[in-house]
């Protein structure tokens, strides 16, 4: 198994290329399934997650061929006698939660499919209910046994759905599934993730009729069917802000290449806020690192400030001299990188919701255990300017949703290498 291991006290200078959003492919590569033809992927980042997904594709029948190192995917659907598969199986939808992406397209084109429950994860519980909810309302019949849904419907037909929170998979389910039903959809308290509007912008260009995307309210009138289509996908903001957070607590100088600034205003306000000079280029996002400040950070649903982002900016919350609160209003369980930054020196008490940081205290090399994807980045952020050598153990959560970090964060300046661990 590999590890991570950096030497800290470097300062990141350079530009980093952006890859692809890891949580914008997912759903668009689920959504290969509903035209008659082969769709082709351009920019699609080298993820864990992707492989994944292209894995179960190819299990439901569909072929997805890499390009290999241009990051390219083409998906065609199942010609002659091959007939497809339409269950998504427990041994790849325990890995990644997305697969169940696959139950509303896989629905709306043939009429029924069958996904296993993927049950809680180690951030929190994150059920599926708001799923179900739509395409009941569209008329299908749902039944859940033996820890699989089964979701059956001869047509999907429009309806008004007001969904109990802005869940970003839940409303892409509802959206492909939409896509091929028989007349209007309206979804309200939607989503407003940029993901939600790549999704909603790619089903247009497949001949879909999808209005709001990016807005509370998403209105979808169905059509008959859909075209395959080439799209390149859009560079990831998670992945983007995490490189900005270590520029920002190096006190480095970063050009993030490809960054699209209208998708991370509450990143950069944060970034700002606490003392980093962030500035778009033509070329993506220039951020400049200076003495850190505290701040106080919750997290919220678009526009506000991404869970997915709260690790790396406690860390970031450490190089400042003064106590800030960060409080995870969206999972419950998203606090577990606080006891190994603890290991590495940091000042941190939880208190329900809430983490205090005591900040201003130098950290020190340690061996750590990742707990999730971005509780891995902002470990390795950690260790950038950490005292000594730390070393990163169960980075497989990392390649989940970081392409080759640490030649990235190598060729501007850190001190990192990937290692096998004994």
């Amino acid at each position: 198994m590999d590890k991570i291991v950096v030497e800290g006290g470097g300062r990141l200078v350079g530009k980093i290329p952006i890859s692809g959003a890891k949580n914008a492919a997912l759903p668009l590569l689920a959504a290969a399934l509903l035209p008659s033809g082969a769709s082709t992927f351009k920019n699609v980042p080298a993820l864990a997650d992707v492989r994944t997904m292209a894995k179960l594709l190819r299990m439901l029948g569909w072929d997805a061929d890499s390009g290999g190192k241009d990051h390219t995917l083409t998906i065609a659907p199942p010609t002659g006698k091959k007939k497809p598969k339409l269950e998504a199986p427990y041994d790849l939808v325990k890995t990644m939660r997305a697969s169940v992406l696959v139950l509303g397209p896989l629905v709306a084109r043939y009429g029924r499919a069958r996904v296993s429950m993927p049950g809680g994860c180690a951030i929190g519980a994150r059920p599926i209910d708001q799923h179900l909810k739509g395409l009941e309302a569209m008329g299908a019949k749902v039944t859940l046994a033996h820890g699989y849904v089964d979701v059956e419907a001869k047509r999907l037909k429009g309806a008004s759905i007001m969904l109990d929170m802005p869940t970003v998979t839940g409303c892409e389910n509802i959206m492909m599934a939409a896509a091929l039903a028989k007349g209007r959809t309206v979804i309200e308290n939607a989503a407003r993730e940029p993901e939600v509007e790549e999704l909603g912008l790619v089903l247009n260009k497949m001949g879909a009729k999808v209005k709001g995307a990016g807005t509370p309210i998403i209105t979808i009138e169905g059509v008959d069917d859909l075209q395959p289509i080439e799209h390149s996908i859009m560079p990831d903001r998670i992945e983007a802000g995490t490189f900005a957070v270590g520029a920002a607590m190096t006190k480095g100088d970063v050009l993030l290449e490809g960054a699209r600034p209208e998708h991370m205003d509450a990143i950069i306000a944060k970034l700002r806020t606490m003392g980093a000079v962030v500035t778009a280029e033509a070329g993506g996002l220039r951020v400049k690192g200076g003495d850190v400040i505290p701040a106080d950070i919750t997290t919220q649903p678009h526009p506000g400030f991404p869970t997915d982002m709260q690790a790396q900016f406690m860390v970031l919350a450490c190089m400042a001299r003064g106590q800030s609160v960060i409080k995870e209003m969206i999972f419950e369980n998203r606090f577990m990188h606080v006891p190994e930054l603890g290991r590495m020196g940091a000042d941190i008490v939880i208190t329900g919701r809430a983490a205090a940081i005591r900040g201003g205290k130098p950290l020190s090399g340690a061996n750590v255990m990742a707990t999730d994807l971005r509780a891995s980045a902002s470990l390795i952020l950690a260790g950038l300017v950490a005292q000594g050598k730390t070393e990163v153990l169960r980075v497989y959560h990392l390649d989940r949703g970081y392409e080759s970090i640490e030649k990235k964060l190598k060729a501007v300046g850190a001190k990192i290498k990937r290692a096998k661990d004994a």
